[in-house]
């Protein structure tokens, strides 16, 4: 299995923001965006493994500034770690306003994906090539968020087991009412 760049998985989907994916408030729903971002790293994924991809999980998703019906959206995904199987890709997402020729960064996520083979099983994909600094900050970026992602979930699983009754005294300086005894 050869070895790719960065460059050579590199994709961009560029989509207009139109009435019904709206919501109430006129805003575009953070679901479509996050659909269009998950079909992003799908084809970025894809493209470096050489297989069908599955998201496992996203990190870091937060809205910026809103979208607007009629922005122009433009979705940057790049390969940005490879393990033996799964791949972290980056995602950019930038609106921009073509009548007003102005462009913004409305938010950028993290996708986790795992490449599958024909069988339905989790299979090798290629090593990366990382050709300058960014592709390096990168790649140490994602082994860095994998470390604290795992301390997370380890510490999470600690507070779920020490859980008592005595640890709802907690809940009285907080917004909510316990209605059982």
């Amino acid at each position: 299995m050869e070895a790719k760049t960065v460059k050579n998985s590199q994709t961009t989907i560029t989509e207009l923001m139109i009435p019904s994916y709206a919501n109430f408030g006129g805003k575009i729903h953070g679901g479509i965006l996050l659909s269009i971002m998950d079909k992003t790293a799908y084809a970025c994924a894809s493209k470096h493994a050489g297989n069908y991809c599955v998201t496992v999980s996203i990190e870091n998703v937060e809205f910026l500034q809103p979208v607007e019906v009629g922005d122009l959206l433009s979705f940057y995904a790049s390969v940005n770690y490879v393990g033996k199987s799964s791949l972290v890709v980056g995602i950019k997402v930038i609106a921009e306003n073509v009548k007003l020729g102005t462009a913004r960064h409305t938010n950028s996520s993290y996708f986790t994906m795992v490449a599958k083979g024909d069988d339905n099983k989790v299979t090798l994909v290629p090593e990366l090539i990382l050709e300058n600094d960014t592709e390096v900050r990168r790649f140490l970026e994602a082994l860095k968020r994998k470390e604290l992602s795992t301390v997370f979930r380890n510490r999470m699983q600690d507070v779920k087991s020490a859980f008592s009754r005595a640890s709802m005294t907690q809940l009285k300086q907080e917004r909510c009412i316990v209605g059982f005894q």
